[in-house]
């Protein structure tokens, strides 16, 4: 495949990845997998474009490392907010209510 198709791809899973996000935002498991689309949509972009450019792809190695640290930090907040509150309703979580 080459790297204008996969640009091309790249940048319609990101805009998709938008779009789930502003529709889908009843769950916060939900928004944090559109999160993660994006995430990785970005780190495909940045890979075939460092490759259209023929740089090499270290930045695209320390967006996906970043990316992991913030899918497990996501997760485990998650976990907090369903042991505290019992759902993941986006609508039940308020900061006045600690």
């Amino acid at each position: 495949m080459s790297n204008y198709y996969l640009f091309m791809i790249a940048m319609t899973g990101v805009s998709t990845g938008f779009i789930s996000l502003m529709l889908q935002f009843k769950h916060l498991l939900s928004l944090l997998l559109s999160l993660e689309a994006i995430t990785m949509n970005i780190f495909i972009l940045m890979y075939s474009s460092s490759n259209m450019v023929g740089s090499s792809g270290f930045s695209a190695l320390i967006l996906i490392t970043l990316s992991v640290c913030e899918a497990s930090l996501g997760m485990s907040i998650l976990v907090s907010m369903v042991q505290s509150h019992g759902n993941d309703y986006v609508s039940s979580f308020s900061s006045q209510k600690c």
